[in-house]
C-alpha cells in the first residue's frame, strides 16, 4: 500500500467514525429501559415517591423505567453500583439525607460523592416532625424542652439508623436545646415505628407520611414541624419557629443523581420531564398524600444543593460527635 493509498483510506475512515458518532449523538433517548438505582429495600418511605416517578416517566417515554432497589451498607451498596454504572443515561439513582451524610460517616467509601456524580433534578422535601408517644408528660415544645432539662440522659428519641436524616434531626435538636436525649438507633424504620407506637421509645423526628396515620389514629402526639409553613395534613401542628425554636429544621431532599460523564443533553432531558411530572395535579395530590412537598431544580442547581447538603450535614455529625458503627 502506498502512502497517497493509506492517507485516503484514513481519512476515509475518520469520516465513517465522524459520521457513526453522528448517528449515535442523534439516537433518541431513552433507547432502551432505564434503571433507577434505589439504595432502599422496598416499601419505604423513599419507595413510593421513586415508584411515582418511574411510572410516569414510563408513560412519557414509551420506554420502562424500572426501579431497582439495591438496599445495605447503609446506601453504600446501591449507590456504588450506580457510580459503576455506564454514563449514558440509562441508569439514574436516588439521593437524599444519606448520600448528604456518608462522606463525614463513613471512612474510605468506595466512591467519591462529589467526582463520581452529577446532580440531575430534584424531586421533593419532606421535613421533620418530632412526635411523641402518649405517655410521655409534654404536650408542647416548650414542655417536651423542659422535661428533657429536668431528666437529663433519661428521656430517649428512636431513628431508623446511625446518620439518617431521623438520627440527625434529633441531634441538632439537642444541640440547639442544650439537652441530653438518648439515642435509639434501629435498623430501619419498620422497626423503629412499631417500638414508638409500643411505647418502647418515647420520641421521634419522623418524616410526617411515617407518623400521619398514628396521629389520626391517636396513637403518636405531634409537638411541631420544621419549615416555614404548616402541613397541610397537619394544620393543627405548630412549625418549631411557632412554637418557640426559631432556626430549627432539617429537611429531607429527595434527588435524582447519575454517573459522572452522563452527557449534559441526557440529563436536561430527564430534569425538564421530572419538573413537567411534578407540575401535574394528579402528582400534586400523590405528594400531598405523602406529605411532601414538590421541588424543581435545574441540573446545576441540584449539584449546588448536593455541595451545601454535604457540608451541613457533616458539620452537625462533626458538632455531634456522631461516630458511624456498621
Amino acid at each position: 500500500m502506498n502512502f497517497s493509498t493509506m492517507i485516503v483510506r484514513v481519512v476515509a475512515l475518520g469520516l465513517l467514525l465522524a459520521a457513526a458518532g453522528t448517528v449515535i449523538a442523534q439516537q433518541p433517548y431513552p433507547s432502551r429501559p432505564v434503571r433507577y438505582i434505589v439504595p432502599f429495600p422496598p416499601g419505604g418511605s423513599t419507595d413510593p415517591m421513586a415508584r411515582m416517578v418511574a411510572a410516569k416517566l414510563t408513560e412519557r417515554w414509551g420506554q420502562s423505567v424500572i426501579v431497582d432497589n439495591r438496599p445495605g451498607g447503609n446506601t453504600v451498596i446501591g449507590t456504588d453500583a450506580l457510580a459503576k454504572a455506564t454514563p449514558d443515561g440509562h441508569t439514574i439513582g436516588w439521593a437524599g439525607p444519606s448520600f448528604f451524610s456518608t462522606p463525614s460517616l463513613i471512612p474510605k467509601l468506595p466512591y467519591d460523592n462529589l467526582r463520581d456524580f452529577v446532580g440531575v433534578t430534584t424531586i421533593a422535601r419532606q421535613r421533620s416532625l418530632l412526635v411523641l408517644h402518649p405517655s410521655v408528660p409534654a404536650n408542647n415544645l416548650q414542655e417536651v424542652i423542659a422535661l428533657a432539662k429536668s431528666k437529663p440522659g433519661q428521656l430517649n428519641f428512636g431513628s431508623s439508623g446511625i446518620g439518617t436524616n431521623v438520627h440527625l434531626a434529633g441531634e441538632l435538636f439537642k444541640i440547639m436545646t442544650g439537652t441530653d436525649i438518648q439515642h435509639i438507633p434501629y435498623k430501619g424504620s419498620g422497626p423503629l415505628g412499631t417500638d414508638l407506637i409500643a411505647g418502647r421509645v418515647e420520641m421521634s423526628f419522623q418524616v410526617p407520611i411515617t407518623v400521619i396515620p398514628h396521629i389520626n389514629s391517636g396513637k403518636l402526639r405531634p409537638i411541631a414541624i420544621s419549615g416555614d409553613t404548616r402541613l397541610p395534613p397537619l394544620p393543627q401542628v405548630p412549625t418549631f419557629s411557632e412554637a418557640g425554636l426559631p432556626g430549627y429544621g432539617l429537611t429531607s431532599v429527595n434527588a435524582i443523581i447519575a454517573p459522572a460523564r452522563t452527557p449534559q443533553q441526557v440529563i436536561g432531558r430527564i430534569a425538564s420531564e421530572v419538573a413537567a411530572i411534578l407540575a401535574r395535579p394528579d402528582t400534586l395530590a400523590f405528594l400531598a398524600r405523602q406529605g411532601a412537598e414538590p421541588f424543581i431544580s435545574t441540573p446545576e442547581q441540584t449539584g449546588a444543593l448536593i455541595k451545601k447538603e454535604i457540608a451541613r450535614y457533616a458539620k452537625i455529625i462533626k458538632d455531634a460527635g456522631i461516630k458511624y458503627q456498621p
